[in-house]
């Protein structure tokens, strides 16, 4: 199906160097996006994980796929197996050791597109706006993680709207903080769970897509060796949130792409 989203580009400040995204790196995926000989860039599909799991049937993974043909390759972060998008890896253990310091001090800047349920209104005012509610494990429901205001840890969503639809808003996501599921969580307790969330969705809103609609859009940062600044892109290949959907009544906002 057709995408109905465009990407978004939050701000100017970033000089963005002219990046050949690389075709067929892998059947099935990940696209190579970047590639130099310090560092690597994915563009992992939803429902690949990113590093192997507990048990035999887990072993595929972007980060095993990478190994085959980059040895070196370590891992930096990871994106949930039901998000998409942008996913860093390191090329040597020195530059493991920089990026995650990098991520640590938040020098790198990430950006996620999603689509949730209901209708969020943009605040011409302040377009960016945020979450602050603490998280921690919701051990009795692993993996789940929840709000815990007494013993739960600081956790940041900056959100911005990108277009409204029926039903349903497309927005802009900048996680200050790395909590697991933190958009996710943010999300449900803002009262607009992602579309297609099995595990924090209602009924409707999981049922409204035939995935998690979440995708990491954009990286940028200052290369630690090159010293030149990276800004990574890509699109976002949601699927219409009702069938039937084409946009109608797709309104976008200042930020989204024409």
């Amino acid at each position: 199906m057709d995408s109905i989203f465009r990407a978004s580009d939050d701000d100017g400040s970033v000089t963005t160097p002219s990046v050949a995204r690389h075709p067929g790196a892998f059947p099935g995926g990940p696209t190579l996006v970047h590639a130099d000989d310090h560092l690597l860039v994915f563009d992992k599909p939803a429902g690949l994980l990113s590093v192997p799991g507990r048990g035999a049937h887990l072993q595929d993974c972007l980060s095993a796929r990478a190994q085959a043909r980059w040895p070196d390759a370590l891992v930096v972060h990871r994106l949930d197996m039901a998000t998409s998008g942008l996913l860093l890896m390191a090329r040597g253990e020195a530059m493991q050791v920089a990026l995650s310091k990098a991520f640590a001090a938040g020098a790198i800047g990430k950006t996620y597109e999603a689509v949730v349920q209901g209708r969020l209104a943009p605040d011409p005012d302040a377009p960016w706006r945020e979450i602050a509610l603490p998280l921690a494990a919701d051990w009795p429901n692993r993996p789940r993680q929840k709000v815990d205001v007494a013993n739960g840890k600081p956790s940041r969503t900056r959100w911005r709207v990108l277009g409204l639809g029926r039903d349903w808003t497309h927005l802009a996501l900048q996680p200050l903080t790395g909590r697991t599921h933190q958009l996710r969580v943010h999300l449900q307790a803002l009262g607009h769970p992602i579309l297609g969330d099995a595990l924090y969705g209602c009924e409707r809103s999981q049922a409204r897509a035939p995935r998690l609609l979440l995708h990491a859009s954009r990286l940028s940062f200052t290369h630690p060796v090159l010293g030149t600044t990276l800004c990574l892109r890509s699109a976002p290949s949601f699927p219409a949130p009702e069938p039937g959907d084409g946009g109608a009544g797709l309104t976008h906002f200042p930020g989204a792409l024409p």
